[in-house]
């Protein structure tokens, strides 16, 4: 709601900067006049459905049949380059740097902690 303000409020700083009248970039529909004009007559109340007519048709509505999903949904982020692995390359070891196995099935020593 604040950006929308803002942007109100720099239309009508270039519109004053300019001399131009802002009533020319607003649809007649927003008016002062339309807004009067459409509350001019009287109201009445809705009556209770005791005062309700019926109808010759069904108007029950009922949920679209929806399947809740399980578990944390999936944020909407941008997939960049940098997201999707190269499928020529293997996985490396978190130990050795060896491609083609990862850490838990790696059979070469570790680094000596000297």
């Amino acid at each position: 709601m604040a950006n929308i303000y803002i942007a109100l409020f720099s239309f009508l700083a270039v519109c004053r900067e300019n001399g131009s009248r802002t009533d020319a970039y607003v649809l007649e529909i927003y008016s002062r006049q339309t807004y009067i004009k459409t509350y001019q007559a009287n109201f009445h109340p809705v009556l209770s459905e005791n005062f309700w007519r019926d109808v010759p048709f069904n108007l029950t509505f009922y949920p679209p049949n929806m399947k809740k999903e399980w578990g944390r949904k999936q944020g909407k982020r941008f997939q960049g380059e940098m997201n999707y692995r190269n499928p020529d390359s293997l996985p490396r070891c978190g130990r050795c740097r060896m491609p083609g196995h990862n850490r838990k099935n790696c059979n070469n020593p570790g680094p000596s902690n000297v």
